[in-house]
């Protein structure tokens, strides 16, 4: 499906609304679409250097960037909540970074149940390797973009979502 149209300069009213309103939606669709692409591209870059220059994974690499910001760790349940994703999605994330020696599990003093995640000192410095890497990949694919467009955009994306924020628990 292309998310080219070849609609008329004015649109015909519809039930929904004016002409303006019409052309409004559409064209916000459009944005939606080009937003949907255009992170999938970069994603996908991001994905793509990670498994070539480190021989990993995003999910990894968000894993241990979620712990690199806790030094102290997390236990799983958190840790699940701040990738917002299931604890089983990173179970098996967890198991394959203990068995690499970049995370290490910490039973929970008070509750047998739980444990702690946190970050080797090989892990933490595989990820400042990881991360500075990473910067420097977002750098060059957005770098078309001046530093005022990027500050510009990043505004006008928060206040494309600000009304949505109220319905996301954090």
């Amino acid at each position: 499906m292309s998310t080219r149209t070849s609609e008329p300069a004015v649109a015909a009213p519809d039930a929904a609304g004016s002409e303006s309103g019409r052309a409004a939606s559409k064209t916000r669709l459009r944005l939606w679409l080009r937003i949907l692409k255009t992170s999938r591209l970069i994603e996908n870059e991001v994905r793509e250097q990670l498994r070539e220059e480190f021989d990993s994974t995003l999910p990894r690499f968000d894993v241990m960037a979620a712990l690199y910001r806790v030094e102290a760790g997390l236990r799983m349940s958190d840790l699940s909540s701040v990738l917002r994703v299931s604890n089983g999605n990173v179970t098996g994330i967890v198991d394959r970074l203990v068995s690499d020696g970049l995370i290490v599990r910490v039973p929970v003093d008070n509750d047998r149940r739980a444990t702690i995640v946190r970050l080797t000192n090989a892990g933490r410095e595989l990820f400042q390797r990881m991360a500075a890497k990473h910067e420097s990949w977002v750098n060059d694919i957005l770098g078309g973009l001046s530093m005022a467009e990027a500050t510009r955009l990043m505004a006008t994306l928060e206040a494309a979502v600000r009304p949505l924020e109220g319905n996301e628990s954090e």
